[in-house]
């Protein structure tokens, strides 16, 4: 009975000219090396994420820093005056904070992109702010 021949073992009977052979080591190498870029990119992935969301969050800060009154007012009432009326450092930090409390369990958290995602959305507090002073209903 003859033995069926796989197609590895036919690939490894051809033979190739050598300047094939010395091109086919070097793509694996290349392969290689993109392996282990992928790899890293993969492991810093976080980090990737988070930069954006860091330097969005600082802008709105400086942004709203200088925009928004010494007094903000939070939770506007019916009657038009504000529940709450906090100093503009705490209304600038606050935001902050949670952009960047749910960028810390971005990155110590083995699924990134659901508190990426939360990050993200909480980019909308300056901006919520800064509308509701300046424009109150």
């Amino acid at each position: 009975m003859k033995k069926k021949m796989s197609i590895q073992d036919k690939l490894n009977e051809i033979q190739l000219p050598s300047w094939m052979e010395t091109t086919l080591v070097v793509l694996k190498k290349i392969g290689k090396v993109l392996a282990e870029i992928g790899r890293w990119i993969y492991r810093l992935r976080g980090l990737f994420m988070a930069v954006p969301v860091v330097l969005a969050a600082l802008f709105l800060a400086t942004r709203n820093m200088a925009r928004l009154p010494e007094e903000v007012g939070i939770n506007l009432l019916a009657n038009g005056q504000y529940e709450y009326l906090i100093s503009r450092g705490l209304a600038v930090m606050v935001p902050l904070i949670v952009t960047g409390v749910c960028l810390l369990m971005m990155l110590l958290s083995r699924r990134t992109i659901y508190p990426w995602i939360i990050s993200i959305f909480s980019l909308v507090l300056p901006w919520l702010i800064w509308i509701t002073n300046v424009f109150p209903a």
